[in-house]
């Protein structure tokens, strides 16, 4: 049972979980002593914020093929000491998740690690070649029930396979997330085009490959009446495209990540590889744009595009780094910082933006196994608890990950996940991972 928790922010209650079900929700101190509560065990969540489990839709486990990056079960341990109870794994794993076998056995790995629940995405094409479709409607029809599908970390180029693969997942109500990059204008590139690109003689990569793809591909969606999901959004034009779109009444959905929402261009002055990412850091005004464009329910999800990378990927000269960031442990920080502590979102928006809405567009709202559900009698116990006024430096070698790439390394962040409990059972204590039987 979890006591005096703060429910959104909001009024504060007693939370009894049985069967890995929310059975009762109460007035504090209103239900220790009904007769389903007799020898719980009792969790003191005063001061805490209670919030549905998190749900990601973009995170990159690397298994297989990359584990010195890192694991199923090491990525799905720091998504656990996030706050999260779900987990969309992407397609660029070696062999690629481009087959029902593949996506199947990302599937049993996560159910192996037993700390969230992963779902696997299916690519778009191919090996991500963006030449011939995947076994879209092999994976739909596996185990792993995929219903997104993302050639993540590459663009779907060719407007002809885009529109095919758009068409295709209709079918199973699936969705395409687009990764928006116009190749030919990023090629070499190295970081967002402006004027700090033009004063340190860095390559740059400018707003339109990214917003050019995103034009195009609403306006296929709209041709063939499929839905689209935009991932990592993070320029001022993308946001008007995606609100001009959504007016339209467009089927599109879009993301931004918490790097996008905190980090500027500004930080490639320091030449350090650790910021180095696709799409890269932009400017101020694009920063602000992104933060009202979440603000405004323009944006519909924070996804961390967690991208775990072994140290000599990044301990190397900015031209010979790899892309990507981690992200999974501090997410719920970051939007903390820059959303609720600024007024611009409540703890009730924190829940829809970071699990009730992925957990829609991915499709696993439904059913025993649902995902970010609301907190209420009768739905399953996934259940997120932060300590909003806590602080904490942000030390890589304190996270769960395997990697140490993370941008926000030396920063004080408020806010700190105290328990996170995956349909009643607990996966995080007192800010601590519980050993877990594998399987559980």
């Amino acid at each position: 049972m979890i006591e005096g928790a703060s429910l959104l922010g909001e009024q504060e209650r007693d939370i009894l979980v049985r069967g890995g079900v929310i059975a009762e929700i109460g007035e504090p101190g209103s239900l220790r002593n009904t007769p389903d509560a007799q020898g719980a065990y009792v969790v003191d969540a005063r001061g805490l914020i209670a919030l549905p489990g998190l749900v990601d839709l973009h995170t990159h486990l690397r298994e297989p093929g990359r584990e010195d990056a890192e694991t199923v079960e090491s990525g799905t341990r720091a998504a656990a000491a996030g706050g999260f109870t779900a987990v969309h794994a992407m397609a660029n794993t070696s062999p690629v998740q481009d087959t029902a076998g593949v996506v199947e056995q990302v599937l049993r790995l996560g159910e192996k690690a037993g700390w969230v629940d992963v779902v696997p995405i299916g690519a778009v094409s191919v090996r991500l070649e963006g030449e011939q479709l995947a076994e879209l409607g092999a994976m739909a029809d596996s185990a792993a029930r995929v219903r997104v599908f993302s050639d993540d970390g590459k663009c779907v180029w060719d407007p002809v396979l885009m529109r095919r693969a758009l068409e295709y997942v209709k079918a199973f109500d699936g969705v395409i997330a687009q990764h928006a990059q116009e190749p030919r204008l990023t090629e070499n590139a190295q970081m967002n085009e402006g004027i700090v690109s033009a004063e340190i003689g860095l390559a740059g990569w400018p707003a339109v490959a990214e917003e050019a793809i995103i034009a195009r591909d609403v306006l296929l969606a709209e041709h063939v009446g499929s839905r689209l999901h935009v991932c990592h959004l993070s320029t001022a034009g993308s946001v008007e495209i995606i609100r001009w779109a959504k007016s339209r009444g467009i089927n599109v959905t879009a993301e931004v990540t918490p790097h996008h929402l905190l980090l500027t261009d500004d930080l490639a002055r320091t030449y350090d590889p650790i910021y180095k990412v696709n799409p890269p850091l932009r400017t101020a005004a694009d920063v602000e744009a992104v933060r009202e464009g979440l603000a405004d329910g323009t944006i519909d999800i924070v996804a961390t595009d967690h991208a775990p990378h072994p140290r000599e990927d990044k301990d190397c000269e900015w031209a010979a780094a790899a892309f990507g960031m981690t992200g999974l442990e501090t997410v719920l920080s970051v939007v903390q910082q820059t959303m609720v502590d600024t007024g611009r979102m409540t703890w009730g928006d924190v829940a829809r933006v970071l699990s009730a809405a992925p957990a829609r567009i991915g499709r696993i709202d439904e059913g025993p196994r649902a995902q970010g559900r609301p907190l209420a009698a009768g739905e399953p116990a996934n259940i997120t608890l932060v300590d909003p006024k806590a602080t904490r430096e942000v030390r890589p070698a304190d996270q769960q990950t395997a990697s140490e790439n993370s941008p926000l390394r030396g920063r004080e962040l408020p806010g700190v996940v105290r328990a996170t409990f995956l349909r009643g059972r607990a996966t995080i204590l007192d800010a601590a991972p519980v050993r877990i039987e594998a399987g559980a």
